[in-house]
């Protein structure tokens, strides 16, 4: 190339590049369109992360002192005055119905039954002869009357003697436990004396106070948690069986009643426990707590609804860790938005991120499954 022409081009080039920079933004208003556009969809459209909206009942806490009884306890008195012959249990032992536990002197007694057969066997005697003669006539009705009348004295007789023969005998009228005492064979006892208590611990009979505010909260069968103080003791379960009928005046509590299994015998009546019973009450929609939001007009949340957000007014229920309790209108399995919630606003246009967005649709796809 000739020498003179190089600087001819350096100028051309130097004047296109010019004009390009001056006229060029009119003539290419494709490119730069196309790219706003794009800043603007981006802007319009907020990314979030939601959470999905489930129910569960409120649930309540209550916790009292209470004190147990055996389901069955009573204490032994003898059924009549005498002198001890025989005891035949020791404290703490096992006993079953009907078992005999005391005996009194019984001589007279047995000798007052024995008497009675004999003038039952008299009564008999005389019943049959005097039957005999009547059907031939030669008796009056009056002596076959006062012959059925003596007959029937003297079974009544023999009934008595065997019911004073049987109260010199002490026996268990129900299965379980006998405590201490204080009497041994020769000591000289009346129908006053105790002689010893009998527990049935198979079951024990919880009593404690609820406030009134629970009242219809409770109902027979809910479940119910134990504790003895004692140390060393375990849980005990237990089930509500017996709630009171009366508000008392003074405490404004009314009397529960918790039957505790103990067939393993752990457990002793008077003892003392501590009470908690969980209450469910009303369903509400739960939802996570960085998800409620508060304004001027309280807590709120944002529901997404279809592709955007729609503020859902909230009140507060109850704290479960991160999650809480709403009563607001929104229906099982929506979704609340939890990131990004402080660039939302009514009507906004969201997306999810396309892998939170594959979990979610996973995830309801499978309760559908289910249900």
């Amino acid at each position: 190339m000739r020498q003179w022409l190089k600087p001819l081009v350096a100028l051309s080039l130097v004047l296109l590049a010019g004009v390009l920079l001056v006229f060029g933004p009119r003539y290419l208003p494709h490119a730069a369109s196309t790219e706003a556009g794009s800043e603007a969809a981006e802007t319009a459209t907020r990314p979030v992360l939601v959470e999905v909206v489930r129910f569960e009942p409120q649930r309540t806490r209550i916790q009292a002192v209470g004190t147990s009884v055996a389901r069955q306890s009573v204490t032994l008195y003898p059924a009549a005055a005498g002198e001890v012959t025989a005891v035949h249990f020791h404290a703490g032992q096992a006993v079953e119905a009907g078992d005999v536990l005391l005996e009194l002197d019984r001589r007279d007694q047995v000798l007052a039954l024995q008497l009675a057969r004999v003038r039952l066997q008299d009564a008999e005697r005389v019943m049959r002869r005097y039957r005999g003669i009547g059907e031939s006539g030669a008796i009056a009705e009056a002596t076959l009357d006062e012959a059925r009348t003596a007959l029937e004295t003297a079974r009544l007789e023999v009934q008595r003697a065997q019911v004073a023969l049987d109260d010199r005998t002490m026996r268990a009228p129900f299965a379980g436990y006998v405590g201490i005492t204080d009497v041994h064979p020769g000591d000289r006892i009346s129908s006053d004396t105790p002689v010893t208590t009998l527990d049935d611990r198979s079951t024990l009979l919880v009593d404690f106070e609820v406030p009134e505010a629970f009242l219809g909260s409770i109902a027979v069968g809910d479940s119910v948690h134990l504790a003895p103080w004692s140390a060393g003791r375990s849980l005990a379960a237990g089930e509500v069986s017996y709630i009171g009928t009366r508000i008392d005046r003074l405490r404004r509590t009314f009397t529960v009643r918790a039957t505790v299994q103990n067939g393993d015998d752990r457990l002793r009546p008077g003892m003392s426990f501590r009470v908690d019973l969980a209450l469910e009450g009303r369903r509400y929609p739960k939802v996570p707590e960085v998800s409620v939001q508060w304004g001027e007009r309280g807590a709120y949340v944002w529901a997404l609804r279809g592709s955007q957000v729609s503020r859902v007014p909230v009140t507060i229920v109850q704290r479960d860790g991160g999650w809480i309790l709403v009563d607001a209108a929104l229906d099982e399995g929506a979704h609340v938005v939890t990131e990004g919630v402080q660039s939302m606003r009514e009507g906004l246009t969201v997306r999810l991120p396309q892998a939170y967005a594959d979990r979610i649709n996973d995830a309801d796809a499978a309760e559908d499954r289910e249900a």
